[in-house]
């Protein structure tokens, strides 16, 4: 990942809007939500949702596919997880056990969205994601904490 990259990525997210999308866009993996349901978790009017959906896929940050009338987005881990490797790539110079912390807070989380997606991985494919298995998930119905 390039300077320019990052910097786009970051500056994306330096916003509370956009921010907050975002982690509830990590939140619904890797079902995603439509805009219009990002929208209304977060008290948003659809257009100004929309414009922000757009910053942030510019950015590389989420995608998207269209399922019939909606638009359904994702939160692109894989690009999120460069931009990190970017920042930290020549961490602690040469003295590892200082990253471990950081190493440690990264490993739970992906340990944590691991195991609660564990029993529902086996029923999908790692391109769908049906609506009744994505209505399941504890995050469907909750707003962004402050």
């Amino acid at each position: 990942m390039k300077t320019f990259d990052v910097i786009a990525s970051f500056s994306a997210l330096a916003q509370e809007t956009r921010l907050d999308a975002f982690r509830l866009l990590v939140r619904q993996e890797p079902c995603g939500l439509p805009a219009g349901e990002i929208a209304r978790q977060l008290s948003v009017p659809h257009a100004t949702m929309s414009a922000h959906l757009s910053v942030l896929s510019r950015a590389g940050l989420v995608t998207s596919r269209r399922q019939g009338r909606s638009i359904i987005y994702r939160a692109n881990l894989t690009h999120m997880q460069e931009a990190i490797s970017f920042l930290v790539r020549d961490c602690c110079a040469g003295h590892p056990e200082v990253c471990d912390p950081l190493a440690k807070c990264l490993s739970d989380c992906s340990a944590n969205q691991s195991s609660s997606n564990q029993s529902s991985s086996n029923q999908r494919s790692s391109n769908q994601c049906s609506s009744n298995q994505c209505s399941s998930n504890p995050c469907s119905s909750s707003k962004v904490p402050e």
